[in-house]
């Protein structure tokens, strides 16, 4: 498969052993291309700009720096691709950072292989993934009072609400629902004003817990 059309993909793990399972598993598939690995959070920010991965597959019990300062320092570098916790942790507090800092997903290292790839896929094309069965631990992480109230949301909204739990940009979602993208922002701001929320990976999180069986 000609490497311009590979996913450009970094792990990040402090096990080599576990690293070099994953680069084995990851290299079978066409669609992707192991640019390198990292041993701790500090080399990962050291290779990050000359190996330029679409997605960082970061652990986050490390040594020196562990994956959610990771997380933290390759947003505040304005890193714009994709970034998956991959650990072992289910703890609230940790899901609860990464998804304020923007991760594009929270998997468990105890999941099939195969829903690995999948999931990697999943993020590649913008959709937030959660390992199975973390749904309510996020949604019960990012809760406060104020996020427990009844919130009244306008139909629209709740249009632009599940397209957002979709992984949908806002380009998209105008198009989607007939709307210019400046009025999808403006939409996108007022949900999270209303929700007291702070990130659309929040609002995704949220629209999860209680869209999932509206109409």
């Amino acid at each position: 498969m000609n490497p311009s059309l590979q996913h450009r993909i970094l792990l990040v793990d402090d096990h080599p052993m576990m690293r070099h399972g994953i680069r084995q598993m990851l290299e079978l598939e066409d669609d992707f291309l192991i640019v390198g690995e990292a041993n701790n959070g500090e080399e990962a920010l050291v290779v990050i700009e000359p190996l330029q991965p679409d997605l960082v597959l970061l652990d986050n019990n490390m040594p020196q720096m562990n994956g959610i300062e990771t997380l933290r320092q390759l947003r505040a570098t304005h890193y714009t691709g994709k970034v998956l916790l991959f650990t072992v942790s289910d703890a609230e507090d940790d899901i609860r950072d990464a998804l304020r800092l923007d991760a594009d997903g929270y998997l468990l290292k105890d999941m099939e292989p195969e829903l690995l790839i999948q999931y990697i896929r999943n993020a590649l094309n913008g959709e937030l993934v959660i390992s199975p069965g973390l749904t309510q631990v996020m949604a019960q992480a990012l809760r406060s009072p104020q996020r427990q109230t009844v919130v009244e949301l306008t139909e629209r909204e709740r249009q632009v609400l599940k397209t957002i739990a979709s992984g949908f940009s806002n380009k998209v979602i105008g198009h989607k629902l007939g709307i210019t993208e400046g009025t999808v922002k403006v939409h996108v701001k007022n949900l999270l004003h209303k929700l007291g929320l702070r990130s659309r990976v929040e609002a995704a999180v949220w629209a999860m817990e209680h869209l999932r069986n509206a109409g």
